[in-house]
């Protein structure tokens, strides 16, 4: 899963695509380099920031999706958002994507996505053990995300980290979003810009305790990760 942001403050300034030529070109690459989903965020989550407004997260996500959609018709897409509305816009516009809800959703939300009958993330923000009766879930195409990032300290990401395999039982997909963020630089004293290669330490680690999809910035790379893996596993 391929990041890609139309948003001017998100943490990593290289995901920002600030123009319609820009996303296109992103997304061709991408996709060239084996991308299978184009996630699109037009709010930025990252720890500390102030979230635009719902008019204004649609203003940044309906001509990215028009784009998106006239250039790629059959390409896979995901959206970044925590607002049941934007999710319903969006769907009625453009069709049938994935929801990337970085919030753990509301009853708002689920309503939407199971009316629609799309893939969810569900991040667990570090809530490894699932309660064994959630009924607002039922009918969800759930994709458990256990939420690095928005979990706490870096301490905390890594004790989830340590547990990923336990989300194995659930029998649901397995996305792991730790891509440049500072699960893996903050321990290493360096910034984003300079962690791919920890970046993809980790992403192996995930692969090898049951992450089924990556989200992540550098498509190239982790596909090289994924390649190898498999072939330790073949």
């Amino acid at each position: 899963m391929a990041i890609g942001n139309v948003t001017p403050d998100s943490f990593y300034a290289a995901s920002r695509l600030g123009s319609e030529h820009a996303l296109l070109e992103w997304a061709h690459r991408v996709l060239s380099e084996g991308a299978s989903i184009l996630d699109i965020g037009a709010c930025s989550t990252r720890p500390g920031s102030t979230p635009v407004d719902e008019e204004g997260e649609w203003r940044r996500l309906e001509p990215a999706l028009a784009a998106l959609r006239h250039e790629l018709p059959d390409v896979s897409l995901s959206i970044d958002t925590f607002r049941p509305e934007i999710a319903r816009r969006a769907l009625d516009a453009f069709g049938p994507m994935t929801i990337n809800d970085v919030t753990g959703g509301c009853e708002a939300m689920y309503e939407v996505v199971r009316q629609w009958n799309v893939p969810y993330i569900w991040t667990l923000c570090g809530q490894l053990d699932l309660p064994a009766q959630r009924p607002e879930m039922n009918g969800l195409q759930l994709i458990l995300d256990p939420g690095f990032g928005f979990i706490g300290s870096t301490e905390t990401d890594y004790g989830c980290l340590r547990q990923l395999d336990t989300l194995k039982r659930y029998g649901r997909p397995v996305l792991v979003g730790v891509s440049r963020k500072s699960i893996v630089w903050r321990p290493l004293g360096i910034t984003p810009e300079e962690s791919l290669s920890a970046t993809q330490v980790l992403h192996l680690y995930a692969l090898q305790h049951g992450a089924n999809i990556l989200r992540v910035h550098d498509v190239k790379e982790a596909k090289q990760t994924v390649c190898l893996f498999d072939m330790l596993n073949s």
